[in-house]
């Protein structure tokens, strides 16, 4: 496994977290926004959505078995450094991960919805040409009169939120209703609803192809619809009659608006009608409305939290197993056959093989290593010297810790040679690879390898992918590596059967040398 695959994986199991976090806040949310608009008023209700950017932060933190230095969320860090290396990999498809493709996939659904948006936006703005600025000066805000009689009341934008009436404004209120409708958009933007219609979006967009975050999108205007007019009321209670007979002549808007606030099918009015006959809550309540919000939001934060230090166990489809690195000396008698060092894991074996001359002297070891707790790992190891029917094979169960040398012999006893022994040392992590792909050399010793065997081994030692290893053949070769570049040392095992060496990144393809 690369270190973009790496990376990948740690990004979709951040993301995994993040979107559990997401999913708990909102199932909580609404669970109470009913409860709540009741007992504490629809301003406190609306507050509960909280809940979801406490929860997601919450879950991004970094605990104190982390050592690194994060300055953005792991979910950041990690996707954006994998969408960054992912144009290398992506130039050649072939070889490309599942968790390659499953960013890739999240990132388009992203980017869609994003560009969704900004369409509706625009065609919204685009249905305010010829609009007429409308000086008022009840109000701070800019306010336009559109040319369309469907358009508007609304308040739009974020960053300047601007007021827009219909075309028959002054025909269609009286008096009274014309202030309240202003009051309304007004307190949109005392609100900062704009802002808060924007960064809801950004969260639809990330989890776009969550079904609940699309449902959350549509309660959340609605309870902010309900605030918003549950504030008007609060500064005009002896007006409601006629709120109400302005919510009645106003049309449901026809384009959506994603960064504002227009009067929408999306939410109804004879509930808007209904909460309004509804005695405000006390001070006394709003107070403990308060008081149950802030202790929501600290106990949310804090089981979200502890559930994402365990986020190993709740992803564990997307999880790898540890690499571990094994440096692997090779001997008969007093000679050193092979000394290298390979990477590998549970489900990742790693071979190193020599095959010998009229039956005399090969031999070949795999090995699989996983986690056997308290600082020890085990290794299964599957040994073989000699050839066809007189090979001699062992297939020992190592156990031991990180750092100490582990032994196992194995003879030859048609050649009647002396046994061979292999010494292993394990230690965590793969810095032999590492450092291959940072310096850009490799040191390797092989004696009658199989090309292609060859070939896969030096590529995969330097985190390389090669894409058609069966345009190599199996003829044996002998060489001696020592600090090499690495697509020179591919280049040459590719140059030994009559072949180019073709980078693409960190993937490489074989193809034949034009015109032979």
């Amino acid at each position: 496994m690369n270190s973009l695959d790496q990376r990948i994986i740690d990004g979709i199991g951040h993301g995994w977290v993040l979107m559990l976090a997401f999913t708990l806040a909102l199932l909580a949310v609404a669970l109470l926004r009913k409860y709540c608009r009741r007992t504490f008023g629809a301003e406190r209700a609306f507050l509960l959505w909280l809940l979801l950017p406490t929860a997601m932060l919450a879950s991004q933190l970094p605990h104190a078995d982390n050592m690194r230095v994060i300055v953005l969320p792991p979910v950041v860090q990690s996707i954006a450094s994998a969408a960054g290396a992912l144009p290398a990999s992506a130039a050649d498809p072939v070889g490309m991960t599942w968790h390659a493709w499953l960013v890739l996939i999240w990132l388009a659904g992203f980017v869609l919805t994003l560009a969704r948006a900004m369409v509706a936006q625009a065609r919204y703005r685009a249905r305010l040409r010829g609009a007429a600025t409308v000086r008022d000066l009840s109000t701070r805000w800019s306010i336009l009169r559109a040319v369309h009689a469907d358009v508007g009341p609304a308040l739009i934008g974020a960053w300047r939120p601007r007021i827009v009436l219909p075309a028959d404004f002054d025909d269609r209120y009286d008096a009274t209703e014309r202030a309240l409708i202003l009051a309304h958009e007004a307190m949109h933007a005392r609100r900062h609803d704009g802002w808060w219609n924007l960064c809801a979006h950004a969260v639809v967009a990330l989890f776009w192809f969550h079904p609940l975050s699309w449902l959350g999108w549509y309660a959340f205007r609605h309870d902010q619809e309900l605030a918003c007019d549950a504030a008007v009321i609060r500064e005009h209670a002896t007006q409601r009659r006629s709120y109400a007979s302005a919510m009645l002549k106003t049309q449901s808007a026809t384009l959506l608006l994603p960064v504002g606030c227009s009067w929408s099918p999306r939410h109804p009015i004879t509930e808007r009608i209904a909460m309004m006959k509804l005695q405000a809550p006390s001070r006394r309540r709003k107070l403990a409305g308060m008081l149950v919000l802030s202790f929501g939001m600290t106990g949310m934060a804090g089981l979200v939290y502890a559930a994402s230090q365990g986020s190993a166990a709740v992803a564990p489809m997307i999880k790898v197993p540890a690499e571990y690195q094994l440096a692997l000396v090779v001997n008969r008698g007093d000679k050193t056959l092979s000394n290298s060092t390979i990477c590998t894991s549970g489900t990742q074996p790693a071979t190193i093989l020599q095959n010998g001359l009229d039956g005399i002297g090969a031999w070949q070891f795999t090995f699989a290593v996983k986690p056997a707790g308290d600082g020890q790992v085990q290794i299964d190891v599957t040994g073989s010297v000699g050839e066809s029917e007189s090979r001699s094979t062992v297939k020992p169960t190592l156990r031991g810790p990180l750092g100490k040398v582990m032994l196992v012999k194995v003879g030859d006893a048609k050649n009647n040679t002396a046994p061979l022994q292999l010494a292993i040392t394990p230690t965590a992590g793969c810095s032999a690879a590492a450092a291959s792909t940072q310096s850009g050399t490799i040191t390797e010793f092989v004696k009658n390898g199989r090309l292609r065997d060859v070939a896969q081994s030096v590529a995969a030692k330097a985190n390389y992918v090669i894409a058609n290893p069966e345009a190599l053949d199996e003829q044996l070769i002998t060489f001696n590596f020592e600090k090499i570049p690495i697509e020179k040392a591919l280049a040459l095992i590719a140059a030994l059967d009559g072949k180019n060496a073709v980078f693409h990144g960190k993937q490489v393809r074989f193809e034949p040398v034009s015109g032979g």
